[in-house]
């Protein structure tokens, strides 16, 4: 029940098969290695703090799992990195904040229904588009700037991860399927709830034996999109490249398939309704530890939040006497 309890689509719609750090939606192969900077305030961390803050290396770090970046390189990306983070802690976490103190007041009063379980998803779905427009430019320039080695390199490590993907995630026994997937979600729930009680252990059984092949189809989503950007890539000299890139970073569904596309509608209502049925089955020792971990991350938030820098600071200030 973290913000990425409401926020990621693909990883809960899924059962958390999804073990990137924020799903398909926004994180994609080295383009979304940017938003490993936001990725900590919608993940179960237990160091929110020590995460947003040494994250700058952890971006490179997982960069560099997928491809091998030269100096200049690296470079750029630190100083790209340094602005975006800048930019998040003073623009976005004080609206991260906001919204997780309307949260913390719905829990208060008990009125985490369908209706408002909805609202709250969707504001978070909100947070999405200012990141994907800052991050764009950044993985765009990146990419451009890889060599043809660099790209045969990613492809063979995007490649050789889809393949442990594959290994760990599917099996011919959908019933085994179903328990790990019951497990995993379970699993996350927990740290948000406390320790579930029978009638909730119930639920997410049943919730993630109806979701079928969705991991299955998942993985295709994912494949096809990775091959969407090798395609891209053999083009990054021509003039299109960067409106190219962009598309599969704001639209990733068109590449990811109809199934695909099929398939995250039908779990979106599946996904609210299996918040819903948690919480109306969770006692007062759930939702006093839901509201502690939520006003836990709400408190790391203000902690983490900074002055916006000076231009910018400056550019606001002239944009408000106009």
């Amino acid at each position: 029940m973290s913000l990425r309890f409401f926020s990621d689509k693909s990883y809960y719609y899924s059962g958390g098969d999804m073990t990137v750090l924020i799903g398909n939606r926004v994180l994609k192969s080295c383009t979304a290695a940017l938003l490993v900077l936001c990725a900590v305030l919608i993940s179960a961390c237990s160091s929110t703090k020590m995460a947003y803050r040494y994250a700058d290396w952890g971006i490179v770090w997982w960069v560099e799992d997928y491809v091998t970046l030269n100096y200049a390189q690296k470079q750029q990306l630190n100083v790209d990195i340094n602005d975006f983070r800048q930019w998040h802690c003073s623009s976005e976490l004080p609206r991260y904040q906001s919204w997780l103190s309307g949260l913390e007041s719905d829990i208060g009063q008990g009125t985490l229904d369908m209706t408002a379980v909805a609202f709250h998803q969707e504001q978070l779905f909100g947070f999405f588009p200012p990141l994907l427009s800052k991050v764009t430019p950044i993985a765009t320039n990146l990419l451009a700037s890889l060599s043809d080695a660099q790209v045969r390199e990613l492809a063979e490590n995007i490649e050789q991860k889809q393949q442990e993907f594959e290994e760990e995630f599917m099996t011919d026994n959908p019933e085994a399927s179903a328990t790990a997937r019951a497990e995993r979600t379970r699993g996350r729930v927990e740290r948000w709830l406390g320790d579930l009680n029978v009638d909730q252990r119930a639920i997410v059984q049943t919730w993630s034996e109806q979701r079928g092949r969705q991991t299955e189809i998942w993985l295709q989503g994912r494949r096809n999109w990775q091959q969407a950007l090798l395609s891209a890539l053999e083009r990054r000299s021509e003039e299109g490249f960067a409106n190219g890139i962009e598309h599969l970073i704001k639209e990733p569904d068109e590449a990811q398939g109809e199934e695909y596309r099929a398939m995250m509608a039908e779990s979106s209502t599946a996904m609210k309704t299996l918040m819903v049925d948690l919480i109306q089955a969770s006692d007062t020792t759930h939702l006093a530890h839901l509201s502690n971990r939520t006003a836990e991350l709400n408190s790391d938030f203000e902690t983490l939040t900074c002055s916006p820098a000076p231009e910018v600071a400056a550019s606001t200030g002239n944009q408000m006497v106009r």
